[in-house]
């Protein structure tokens, strides 16, 4: 499983911070790398140097041999907070539809 970070220039972190992400999307999604070739994650804060709530935006896209790619977003306050949970509603749509394909073999 291959996982591509990218981050607007308003996120400080650098390869901490990617290393970081890479590492929380691998926990949540661990048990379906052999089905997933690639994830991209894309993390960019909406109000740059401004803060308020739900300000920094998640969006993963897995791309699962065969299949469409599929994409979720999630927001939040800290880039650690939206990338779990992009990761988390990654794996519940991964996971449903990846039970409806085998549901129709």
């Amino acid at each position: 499983m291959h996982i591509e970070v990218s981050t607007d220039n308003t996120i400080e972190g650098g390869e901490s911070l990617t290393g970081r992400i890479e590492g929380w999307v691998r926990h949540e999604l661990s048990h379906l790398a052999d089905r997933i070739t690639r994830i991209e994650v894309h993390v960019r804060d909406v109000n740059a140097q401004k803060s308020g709530p739900d300000d920094i935006h998640c969006t993963l896209e897995a791309r699962l041999e065969g299949m469409q790619p599929t994409a979720v977003k999630e927001t939040a306050e800290t880039v650690e907070k939206a990338a779990k949970g992009a990761a988390a509603k990654m794996k519940r749509s991964l996971e449903s539809a990846l039970g409806k394909l085998s549901d129709r073999r």
